[in-house]
């Protein structure tokens, strides 16, 4: 299974929802956020949103790992990519491009300059998707799941995933 690196908003939107679990059970060991990701979930959880810690167990856990910018070229292609995008996308970008991992993003720019670098991408539906398809989790759940979080502020696509093919 190929590694894959999340972005604060993706992983959010499954903690906040009650649904983690799902990310660990499509993605366990293979699962990476970016110390920058990191920060931006520890001001979540500051902020109050209290269900973000669940992320923070992730990490203690084992099952999802922090990783930072090591090389040149990965500093070097952050540091470009922050001038218009957020610290948290522009350090996945550079890792998912630099080791070959799929990024897990919603932000629209982010998405296109990822796709720009080749970069294979999903994101929260995607996801959602795949936990079905995968029987990970049931249809009429998977919906439930979105509803809670499109009810915490994830504007969606879709309203159900039955809209897609």
């Amino acid at each position: 299974m190929p590694e894959i690196i999340f972005d604060n908003c993706v992983l959010s939107n499954f903690a906040l929802s009650d649904s983690l679990d799902i990310i660990k059970i499509l993605y366990a060991n293979n699962a990476y956020i970016t110390d920058f990701v990191s920060a931006e979930n520890t001001k979540g959880v500051l902020a109050g949103f209290n269900q973000l810690i669940r992320i923070r167990e992730a990490l203690r856990n084992g099952w999802l790992k922090e990783i930072t910018l090591r090389s040149r070229s990965e500093k070097a292609l952050f540091e470009s990519l922050s001038v218009s995008l957020g610290f948290g996308e522009a350090s996945c970008i550079s890792l998912a491009k630099a080791r070959g991992f799929v990024f897990a993003c919603d932000d629209k720019a982010a998405r296109r300059e990822a796709s720009l670098s080749g970069i294979k991408l999903t994101g929260t539906i995607g996801i959602l998707v795949k936990a079905v398809r995968r029987k990970a989790v049931n249809p009429k759940k998977a919906d439930e799941i979105l509803n809670r979080m499109i009810d915490y502020g994830f504007y969606s696509p879709v309203g159900s995933l039955e809209e897609i093919p």
